[in-house]
């Protein structure tokens, strides 16, 4: 099966057309005020309305009260929801969009019990636990502890970058890859020829597994 890639954090135009272009799956934009990554509802609907058909756009969210998203929801027509705080299912739910959750994972969690009560979402992302930190961080975690044959679709993130998300890939077997940090010349700034480069290496890895 095909690996999709995500490329989060998007915060300009340019670098949505650029994830486009290097034929990303899916762009991320975080409603997270103290990310370096954040966007307005204004940006964030521009870059919206400037992706062409079949690429999925993504917004982030961290414990944001329900009046607060369904106001973003209202002014951004998002594809996909994706809650990277301790959101229960109960709060995932319910606002006419599919989601996915984020987990954080920590040394020997086991991860197959954490998605466990997440039934309702599309796949569960996972990350790299970092204490105060809800996500972007950079730092990869121990994919051993990722489950096989679970019922949800696994997206891997945490540290992933051209030159390992191929061993990422060939070990975890992942529905999708998520990037933010990995492809940026600086917090929030995308670098194109990075995307392209890491496109290439999700591809490459699955023509090598095949």
């Amino acid at each position: 099966m095909r690996v999709r890639s995500k490329i989060c954090g998007i915060t300009r135009v340019e670098d949505a057309l650029a994830a486009v272009e290097a034929g990303a799956d899916a762009i991320g934009l975080v409603f997270y005020a103290k990310s370096p990554r954040a966007v307005s509802v204004e940006q964030a609907a521009e870059i919206v309305q400037a992706l062409p058909p079949f690429v999925t756009s993504v917004g982030l969210f961290v414990n944001m009260p329900r009046e607060q998203l369904l106001a973003v929801l209202q002014q951004v027509p998002l594809d996909l929801l994706q809650f990277h705080g301790d959101e229960s299912p109960a709060e995932c739910e319910g606002y006419g969009r599919p989601y996915i959750k984020a987990l954080r994972v920590r040394p020997g969690e086991n991860v197959a019990a954490a998605m466990a009560p997440y039934a309702g979402a599309r796949g569960i992302l996972l990350d790299t636990f970092v204490e105060g930190v809800p996500g972007g961080t950079g730092a990869a975690f121990d994919w051993s502890l990722v489950p096989q044959g679970v019922a949800r679709p696994i997206i891997l993130a945490g540290g992933l970058e051209a030159h390992n998300v191929a061993a990422a890939i060939r070990q975890v077997r992942p529905y999708a890859v998520d990037v933010s940090g990995g492809v940026e010349a600086s917090k929030g700034i995308k670098d194109a020829g990075k995307i392209r480069a890491f496109v290439k290496s999700v591809r490459d890895a699955q023509c090598d597994g095949d």
